[in-house]
């Protein structure tokens, strides 16, 4: 019988989150734009391509978690280089400069100057709290 290494197992694992992001892509994508028709048949153009824009988005941010997740398992367990982990570190800035800048398009606003509930105006209506 063979034997299971410790690379193939984290290699199965790495494939796990790989698929996992690109499914959520996928479904993800399809989801948001099944939503968009059906928004788009109440509510209008404007509203849809809105919904459509905010869900794919949200999509993006979360399969591109799981992809870093895959990378990271990957550098730390199967190939722990300095070559490896130099690629990671800048597959890591790209990734995370795209959910950062995904994450102001989706928000409309810097993460830190977001208004915190309870302070500050409703950042979906922009009308003060009512006490």
């Amino acid at each position: 019988m063979d034997e299971i290494s410790f690379d193939d197992v984290m290699e199965q694992v790495v494939h796990g989150f790989e698929i996992g992001g690109v499914a959520i892509l996928v479904v993800g994508s399809l989801a948001a734009f099944v939503t968009a028709a059906f928004t788009y048949r109440r509510f209008g153009g404007l509203r849809a391509y809105e919904g459509l824009r905010r869900n794919v988005g949200r999509a993006i941010l979360l399969g591109l978690e799981f992809l870093i997740i895959a990378d990271i398992v990957l550098t730390i367990t199967v190939d722990p280089t300095l070559e490896s982990a130099l690629a990671l570190g800048l597959i890591v800035l790209v990734r995370t400069f795209l959910s950062f800048s995904l994450e102001i398009e989706l928000e409309g606003a810097l993460p830190w100057r977001r208004a915190t509930p309870g302070k500050g105006p409703d950042v979906t209506t922009g009308q003060a709290p009512t006490s």
